[in-house]
């Protein structure tokens, strides 16, 4: 029998958290590093509770070695090879780096091969301890049974499982053999899960509710995905989130993976971030999409925007800091016992736009500055692909690459002739050369093949109409 819950679910953006009292004067007395005793490995985990996801646009090497610095979390995408694994290794072993080791997690899938990867990895790196146990849908038999496997070979790990969004599911797994349930379903950036299948749950309330369980029976659970700002972080400790994980907040930057796409006309740089269930990253790590499935991701193009510990880091810890000072928690610790969340119809005011990470001149600028804030400005109404910035909370929608394609078309029409000039579909990139259609979301593709099988057809009457005459 069909049913139905009628109590609402929460996100995000459906909350603000109500300030109170604070004996707090200041910032830096706000202690962001926790310490976690493991339910089943015995250890005692330190450190910044913010882990960069298992993306290779985001879980990478260079990645962690910007996190470890300080003291949080980069889940390695399981993509690398042994020899990239070797070289990464040795490298900070030899720059005597070994803290690093407390800051990364490799991850794995739950195939023979993802095991048998995992088990050379962990044997042949004594250092590293923290796994990643990633699927999609954590509600499969057969990945409770891979947990178990993954706990028996490997009884004094640190194991992170999931994802999963309701209470039962993350006691299983917890019961299973993980310390860390990954809760969220749907809630990426880049994740289209909800609409290729229609399931899902709000992230908050999926996050207070699994939290619950989890502390239950001595457990910790990851919030995987739905920030899109600094402020969203502050809302999953405060709901209970032991960690929070996000991909698209940290995309874009030096670190991240993805290719550097510089477009030939203003010199603007992008970055490519895609869902690890898009057509893009299965036609790159398992020669396309299988003909029972479908895509449940897309693929984007991110404005570049330098390092990640200028650009992102230092602002989101700076952020949650400042979210402890709004209801006096003196620690990360206390943030989710001092948490009051209120419903809200309206979020933050937008009158002069979301904020942008590289939209607002500086007040004070020199003739120079000026010029290149013009120019920026005037590149800006033109570029080459549907943006997304989770971090500046600029969001691509329908409407934003249908604009840039438009604006694509428009400007390869006026400089056909010219031999430096982009063609309608792709693009010089460090001599490379990128394909501007698998940057489009699925929607934006059928509406842009619909739209030349129109112009195709009113061509043609056109052509019949004038040979009659």
């Amino acid at each position: 029998m069909v049913k139905i819950e009628w109590d609402i679910k929460l996100g995000f953006q459906d909350v603000l958290i109500r300030p109170k009292r604070s004996k707090l004067r200041s910032r830096k007395e706000v202690k962001l590093v926790r310490t976690y005793n493991m339910l089943h490995s015995d250890r005692t985990w330190t450190g910044i509770p913010i882990i960069a996801a298992n993306m290779d646009t985001t879980g990478t090497f260079e990645m962690a070695r910007a996190f470890a610095k300080q003291k949080c979390v980069v889940a390695i995408h399981k993509h690398y090879t042994l020899e990239e694994w070797k070289n990464f290794v040795t490298e900070e072993e030899k720059n005597e780096n070994n803290d690093i080791f407390n800051y990364v997690a490799v991850s794995s899938g739950t195939s023979q091969n993802d095991f048998i990867k995992l088990c050379t990895i962990l044997k042949a790196y004594k250092q590293l301890f923290f796994i990643c146990l990633d699927i999609a849908n954590g509600y499969s038999e057969h990945f409770v049974e891979y947990i178990k496997k993954v706990r028996e070979t490997f009884p004094t790990h640190v194991i992170m499982a999931g994802n999963v969004v309701t209470q039962e599911m993350t006691e299983q797994l917890l019961l299973s053999g993980a310390d860390i349930v990954k809760v969220g379903i749907g809630p990426g950036s880049v994740c289209t899960t909800r609409k290729k299948t229609g399931v899902g749950y709000p992230q908050l309330s999926a996050v207070l509710e699994c939290a619950d369980a989890a502390h239950g029976i001595g457990g910790f659970v990851v919030s995987d995905g739905g920030c899109t700002m600094p402020g969203d972080f502050g809302k999953a400790f405060g709901a209970g989130a032991d960690f929070v994980m996000a991909g698209g907040m940290f995309s874009g930057y030096d670190e991240s993976g993805g290719d550097l796409i510089v477009c030939p006309r203003t010199g603007r740089k992008f970055k490519q971030f895609y869902g690890m269930s898009s057509e893009v990253a299965m036609k790159k790590h398992s020669g396309g999409v299988a003909n029972y499935r479908a895509s449940e991701g897309k693929a984007v193009l991110v404005p570049y925007k330098g390092n990640v510990t200028d650009g992102i880091l230092n602002t989101l810890l700076g952020g949650i800091r400042s979210t402890c000072t709004y209801v006096g928690a003196a620690s990360l610790k206390e943030l989710s016992k001092r948490t009051t969340f209120i419903r809200v119809q309206q979020h933050h005011n937008i009158v002069f736009g979301d904020e942008k990470s590289d939209a607002e001149p500086k007040v004070n600028q020199t003739e120079a500055e000026k010029q290149k804030t013009k120019a920026s400005d005037s590149a800006a109404t033109k570029y080459y692909g549907p943006v997304f910035d989770p971090a500046a909370q600029s969001y691509s929608t329908l409407h934003v690459e249908r604009e840039a394609l438009l604006s694509f078309l428009t400007e390869t029409k006026e400089n056909a002739n010219d031999a430096n000039s982009p063609t309608a579909a792709k693009a010089s990139s460090g001599g490379q050369e990128v394909d501007y259609l698998s940057a489009m979301s699925q929607e934006m593709r059928k509406e842009y093949f619909e739209f030349v099988h129109q112009k195709t057809l009113e061509k043609a009457i056109k052509q019949q109409a004038a040979s009659q005459k």
